[in-house]
């Protein structure tokens, strides 16, 4: 098994369909979440919309590089949410995260490994290899949140 193939299957299992870490992935997750709960504001936390944006925004980013465009996000911008104010608004976002999982793993099972030792973009930004690993961190860490906050806000409901 490549190093590509074996990091989009990594990255597939935090958003689409793992189970081996955490036990459970985005898409599981979110399946089941109404506009409502994922637009709950509990204390100072994100609301579980934002967090699917934020992960989204940096996958969408990253898939432009891969297809050869610029490098365009900046971490301003990453809780820019749109109001979600229905279940239709939710479920795009929703749908989108999952479009652009699947897009990115499969990019990203294309490329050839050579590829993971070059510079991502820029020197100061690291090798293609730490770029795609960091995204795997930074989705298990969302997730965490995202598993966290859905419990909150179902203990709050019971």
């Amino acid at each position: 098994m490549t190093t590509t193939s074996q990091l989009a299957k990594r990255f597939r299992e935090v958003l689409l369909d793992g189970k081996w870490i955490a036990n459970t992935n985005f898409k599981d997750q979110l399946s089941d979440v109404t506009w409502e709960e994922a637009t709950v504001k509990i204390d100072s936390l994100n609301t579980i919309a934002m967090l699917t944006f934020h992960i989204d925004y940096y996958i969408a980013g990253l898939i432009t590089v891969f297809e050869g465009g610029d490098l365009e996000i900046r971490d301003q911008f990453s809780f820019d949410l749109p109001p979600i104010e229905s279940q239709a608004q939710w479920e795009k976002l929703f749908n989108k995260l999952l479009h652009d999982a699947e897009k990115f793993a499969l990019l990203l099972e294309q490329m050839p490994d050579s590829k993971m030792n070059d510079a991502f973009v820029d020197e100061k930004y690291g090798t293609y290899l730490r770029n795609i690993d960091g995204m795997i961190e930074h989705c298990y860490y969302h997730l965490g949140q995202i598993t966290l906050i859905k419990k909150l806000i179902l203990s709050n409901h019971e």
